[in-house]
C-alpha cells in the first residue's frame, strides 16, 4: 500500500482510506462479522485511514470499530471522526451543534465508544449556521493541546471557511465528496486547499455504488436504503447515469481493469495530496478496490475518462434537497 500525506501539516497514511459508514445500515441491513472482518482485511491489506461518525447510527458505528479494532497497535492506524449532526429517534436527522462546549461532550463520548484515549482527526460533520467556525476550532485546538485529539479536520465546507479555520488552527484535511460525477471541489476549494497546504479525503467516489459498475437501474434501492431517497438514483435521473457507467466501462475493459478502480484511480490521479475513502462493506467490495492505488493512468487515459464522463454530465443532486442546503458546495 503506497501512503500519502494529510496536508503539510498531518499525518502520513495509507494512500486509500475505508469509509466505515455502510457498515452500519445507511445502505440497508449489513452484516456485522462480514463488516468486522473486511476491517480486518483493509488493516492486514495496509490501509491505516478508518472513517467514523458519532453520528453513524447513533454510535453504533464507533462500537463497531473498537470492536474490529481490538487487540491492534493504536499508532498502526488513524481514527477520523466527524461530529456535531444530531439525530432524533427513527433515524431522523435534528441539526448540528457545533458549540465549544458540545464539541468537548460529543469527543468523551467517541473516546469512550471507540475504546481509545486520543482521536487522530477529529472534524464536525457539518457547518454549524449558529456557531462561528473559529469558536468550533477553537475548541478543538484545546482538545489538541490536551492531547486528547491530534489533528484538525473539516468537512464539507466552502473556501472561505477553510481560511477562517486555518487561521484559528491549521487545518490537515477538508473531507468532501469527489468522483467524476461530483466535482463542485474544482471550482476553487481545491485550489484553496493546495495554496493552505490543506489535503482532501474524497467520500463518495464510486458516488454511493451508482458508477462502480455494479449498480442497475433494475436493481433499485430497498426502503431502509438511503439512495431510495437520493436524486441520482431516481427515476430517469439513474438511467441517465447509468450510460455514463456504460460509456466508463468500455474505458475500463480497455485498460483491463474493473469500472469501480478506474473510478477510484480517477480521484488518486487529481493529486498526490487527495486520499480517496471507500465505502467497501465487504471484503469482496475491498479487494475490488485496493489495486486501484495501482492503477497508472496515462494523459491518454484521463482524456478518455473525460470524454465518457464530461464535468457537470451526471443528473440529480448528490443529497436531497434538506441535506444539500447543509453543503458548502455543490454537486
Amino acid at each position: 500500500m503506497q501512503t500519502r500525506t494529510l496536508g503539510s501539516t498531518g499525518p502520513v497514511v495509507s494512500g486509500l482510506g475505508l469509509g466505515a459508514m455502510g457498515m452500519s445500515g445507511v445502505y440497508g441491513e449489513a452484516d456485522r462479522s462480514e463488516s468486522i472482518a473486511t476491517v480486518h482485511a483493509a488493516l492486514d491489506a495496509g490501509v491505516t485511514l478508518i472513517d467514523t461518525g458519532d453520528f453513524y447510527a447513533m454510535g453504533h458505528n464507533e462500537l463497531l470499530l473498537a470492536e474490529a479494532l481490538r487487540g491492534r497497535e493504536r499508532d498502526s492506524y488513524q481514527l477520523s471522526v466527524k461530529f456535531g449532526m444530531l439525530r432524533t429517534p427513527g433515524q431522523g436527522f435534528g441539526g448540528v451543534d457545533a458549540r465549544p462546549a458540545a464539541v468537548k461532550n460529543f469527543l468523551a463520548y467517541s473516546l469512550t465508544r471507540l475504546g481509545t484515549d486520543h482521536i487522530d482527526i477529529y472534524r464536525p460533520g457539518r457547518l454549524d449556521p449558529a456557531v462561528p467556525i473559529e469558536d468550533t476550532v477553537g475548541a478543538i485546538k484545546e482538545m489538541i493541546d490536551a492531547g486528547h485529539v491530534r489533528y484538525l479536520g473539516l468537512s464539507e465546507v466552502d473556501a472561505a471557511t477553510v481560511r477562517r479555520a486555518h487561521a484559528v488552527h491549521p487545518v490537515t484535511d477538508l473531507q468532501i465528496e469527489y468522483s467524476l460525477i461530483s466535482r463542485a471541489v474544482e471550482r476553487d476549494v481545491l485550489s484553496t486547499l493546495r495554496e493552505l497546504g490543506v489535503g482532501l479525503t474524497a467520500y463518495g467516489v464510486l458516488s454511493r455504488g451508482l458508477i462502480s459498475g455494479h449498480w442497475t437501474a433494475a436493481r433499485g434501492a430497498d426502503p431502509g436504503d438511503s439512495r431510495s431517497h437520493s436524486p441520482r438514483f431516481s427515476g430517469e435521473n439513474v438511467e441517465h447515469n447509468l450510460v455514463l457507467v456504460a460509456a466508463l466501462r468500455r474505458v475500463a475493459e480497455a485498460k483491463g481493469c474493473t469500472v469501480a478502480q478506474l473510478a477510484i484511480a480517477w480521484v488518486a490521479a487529481q493529486g498526490a495530496d487527495i486520499v480517496p475513502l471507500v465505502g467497501a462493506r465487504t471484503r469482496e467490495r475491498l479487494a475490488e478496490a485496493l489495486p486501484a492505488m495501482d492503477l497508472d493512468l496515462t494523459a491518454g487515459d484521463l482524456a478518455e475518462i473525460e470524454k465518457a464522463v464530461p464535468p457537470g454530465a451526471a443528473r440529480g443532486d448528490r443529497y436531497p434537497p434538506a441535506h444539500m442546503a447543509a453543503l458548502g458546495v455543490g454537486n
